[in-house]
């Protein structure tokens, strides 16, 4: 069995340029009017099953490939439901917060608290 190439392109490139030369020394040596000789021949019919092979090959990378069939994972047995849990008694009501003060009333005594260090009496450091 003939060892299979990856590309048939470089073989078909070659074989066209051993026929062109072929054809091109028949046309000097004998005439543009004689018939190709049996190595023309020969050449010819190689590059005609090479495009054959190349179309084939086209064919065959168009059909869809195999795929590998995925395992079956064995169904695993299913969990025990837990125990419910134990109701907590419920929480003792915090005290009311009502004694914090709200942003408004802080800056009101911030404010406040401003103007009576403005008039109060300073003590001069020399005293």
């Amino acid at each position: 069995m003939p060892i299979r190439f990856a590309s048939l392109s470089r073989q078909l490139r070659r074989n066209g340029q051993r026929l062109h030369l072929a054809m091109v020394s028949r046309t000097f040596s004998q005439g543009p009017e004689q018939p190709a000789d049996e190595g023309e021949q020969a050449i010819r019919e190689e590059r005609r099953r090479l495009k054959e092979q190349q179309k084939q090959r086209h064919a065959q990378a168009l059909l869809p490939r195999p795929k590998a069939v995925k395992p079956v994972k064995a169904a695993k047995p299913p969990k025990a439901p837990k125990a419910p849990k134990a109701a907590k008694p419920p929480k003792e009501a915090k005290a009311a917060k009502g004694d914090k003060l709200s942003r408004a009333d802080k800056q009101t005594k911030k404010a406040a608290n401003v103007e009576a260090a403005k008039k109060a009496d300073r003590k001069s450091a020399k005293t």
